[in-house]
This record gives C-alpha cells, structure tokens and sequence, in this order.
C-alpha cells in the first residue's frame, strides 16, 4: 500500500507514526512544506521566551523518519492531487502515486482586512521561521502590540515581555479569551496579565497600522492611536483548503470529512486543523491527534469512527493554571451555571451543568481538580449530588 501524507504537523506526524504501527510494509511519503521537522507549535512560545532552545524544539531526533522508513520531504510542498489518476505533483515536478491519501496541511494565520498589514514589522506566527524574523526585528524594535486576546495572543505577549518588551495587548471583543472564559472569568485574567506589566485594551478594532515603510503604531476604529514599533497579528487560523478545493472535493469552510475521516474522493482521507468534521472545524490539539488516529486506521483498512471532541484547552496563561472543557457560555434555556469567584488570588471556578449533567467547565488559578473536572466534562458525569460542594477547596475529585 502506498500512502501519501500532505502535511507534516501533529496531525501529519501522528497518522505516519500509527500507519507504520499497524503496517509494516505500507510506503509512506511525507510532503511537508516546511523545512523544518516536526515541533508542537506551543513550543514556538516557550522558544519566543528564550525558555526552549531550538534544538529542542523538535518532537522527535532527525533519525526517526530513516527509522521509521519514512519518506519525509521537507521544503516539498504539494502543488496539485489529481483524484482520478491518484497521483500528487510535489512543487519540484515530482510525481507520487498513492492508495491512500490523507490531507493534514493545517491552516495559516488569518490576517484581519486592516490597512497597512504588509508592512514592515507586521508579523504573524505560525511557524519557526515566523519566529526567528520576529525575534530578529524585535532586538532594534522594542513596543509591542498584540492584536488578539486569545490564548495565542496571551502567549506571544508574555513571551516578549519576559524578553523585556513592552507589550499592549488589543482585544475586539469586551473580554479576554472569549472562546474559553466568561466575562467574569475574563476579568480577573485581565487583572492578572496586568499585573505582569502587560497593557490590555479591550473592545477597540484596528483600522489601520500607521507608518510608511514600516509600522508605527495602529489606529483603531474610535480614533484612538496607539504607538508601536512591532505589531503581531494573533487572529485565528484559516483552514489551508485550496489543495482539495482544486482536486475538486467538498470543501465548507474547510475540508468535508465522515466519521471515518474519509473526504469526498476515494482514498483520500483528512485529518487536523483544515478538517471540517459534521460542520465542525476544531482547531484544537486534542482533535488533531484523535483525527490522525481515527484516519490512520481506516487507511490501514480497519473500521474506526470519529465521533467529535468536546473541547478543552488545560496549561498556563500568564503563568495562571487555566482549563477550559465543554460548554462554558450556554446559549440555550436549561443550563445551570455555578462559580465560585476570588479575584485577589486569581481564582474562578465554574460548572455549567444540564439536567445534572456536567457539560463545562473553567477552572483557573489551580490546578487542583482540574485533570479530574476536565475527565468529567468528557465522560458527561451526573454531578447533581455535589454540585453545592465540587467548587470548594476540601472536595475530593476521586468521587468523580
């Protein structure tokens, strides 16, 4: 069996990794558009604080491709998949046939309309090399501002202060982190960031990036200017779809896929943050590696479905232990939603409950319960019994 894989990132790297687990003899090639090996992107961060040298970023040694025998063609970006001779031509004018196929090509920064965004010292990051021109600029180009208050932003913007920048973080909407706090939540976050010495604006849009040549500083929508000589853009990602758009698949907003990954062409598979799986784009680890999986069996011709992941992000903003899991702003009647709020030590617990039913959580400013509470969300545990008791600090978690 020859297998082809677009894309060499989590989801790329993992499904190789299961392919060769479950079959010895498959072919495996690896076309990956960087020329890098394989990193988890968040230790693009911890390479931005000067935490993590490069020579550790990297997930696996040089070595494991050879060993593996993988064919990983790094720099070697696909140009063109052609379903009906199942064959893909590489950017060099290579030609690779395939039985299977899976797509894991991921997504790219998404860059707001603002005026001004090309030029000079305007940057996004998404890969290493997105990172070493950051740092570059950086060393001669000391104020900072991040557009985005997402949990990338939040990181960029710690990382460069902890390299002595100073740093403002712009957010559009009226709290941080809008996908994985509620208001009060995002509040106190806000609170401690600052205590960081990092600036936050909140609900202030970007019209244009002032400067000739280079950026300036910004100009929002109210009037208001804001100073800088460095601007990064934290926006989102969009789902790279141009490659299966051409080939002539069902794209939505990104790649249409069924419960076994499988996309609208056969042999061609898809997998990881360009994967739109029933209507459903995640962007989030947990579901890159759980596609990867799922798609890595059904390429090796067993029968695995991919049934959804309930979201959840569990590390470190600001240094301030944060998880997020499930639904935590309920938009519909029948949901119950309990805290338990202490801003002056950075605490804010919440349980979102239906009938019972444990359906999301945050819990920032320990660590305490949270493996456990996150567990619950994904397993829909009935914590009706506790529900007066589960967000105080004596609460055992085994009971769940």
């Amino acid at each position: 069996m020859n297998v082809v894989i677009v894309g060499n990132g989590l989801a790329g790297t993992v499904a190789a990794k299961s392919i060769r687990e479950l079959d010895e003899r498959a072919s495996i090639v690896i076309f990956a558009a960087e020329r890098r090996l394989y990193y988890p992107r968040p230790n693009l961060i911890e390479f931005l604080a000067g935490r993590l040298p490069e020579g550790k970023i990297y997930a696996f040694p040089a070595s494991w491709s050879e060993k593996n025998r993988i064919d990983l063609r790094l720099g070697t970006p696909v140009r063109r998949i052609r379903p009906a001779e199942k064959t893909v031509e590489a950017a060099d004018g290579t030609i690779v046939p395939y039985d299977r196929l899976l797509l894991a090509d991921g997504a790219s920064s998404s860059v707001p309309p603002v005026a001004g965004t090309g030029k000079a010292g305007v940057f996004t990051v998404r890969t290493l090399d997105d990172a070493h021109a950051l740092l570059d600029y950086f060393q001669t180009h000391p104020r900072v501002v991040v557009l985005g208050g997402g949990l990338l932003g939040l990181e960029i913007g710690r990382a460069l202060r902890t390299r002595g920048a100073e740093v403002t973080v712009a957010e559009i909407f009226p709290s941080l982190l809008p996908r994985q706090l509620d208001p009060p939540g995002g509040d106190i976050l806000k609170s401690r960031i600052e205590e960081t010495g990092i600036r936050v604006l909140l609900g202030v849009a970007a019209e244009e990036i002032t400067g000739d040549a280079e950026a300036r500083g910004i100009r929002f929508k109210d009037g208001s200017r804001l100073e800088a000589d460095l601007i990064v853009i934290a926006a989102g990602v969009k789902p790279n779809t141009a490659l299966a758009r051409e080939a002539g698949l069902a794209v939505d907003r990104g790649v249409v896929v069924d419960d076994r990954m499988a996309a609208t062409a056969e042999g061609i598979f898809a997998a990881g943050d360009g994967t739109q799986h029933r209507g459903r784009l995640y962007g989030i680890i947990p579901a890159s590696f759980a596609q990867s999986r799922v798609a890595a069996e059904n390429i090796c011709g067993r029968v695995k479905l991919y049934e959804g992941t309930i979201p959840s992000n569990q590390l470190k903003v600001s240094d301030l232990a944060f998880l997020s899991a499930g639904i935590i702003r309920p938009e519909e009647p029948g949901f119950e939603e309990i805290r338990l709020s202490r801003p002056e030590s950075g605490i804010y617990k919440k349980i979102v409950l239906k009938n019972g039913v444990l359906a999301g959580a945050i819990w920032m400013g320990t660590k305490t319960g949270a493996a456990e509470i996150g567990a619950a969300v994904a397993a829909g545990r009935n914590v009706a019994a506790w529900k007066s008791e589960i967000l105080e600090d004596g609460f055992d978690y085994k009971r769940l």
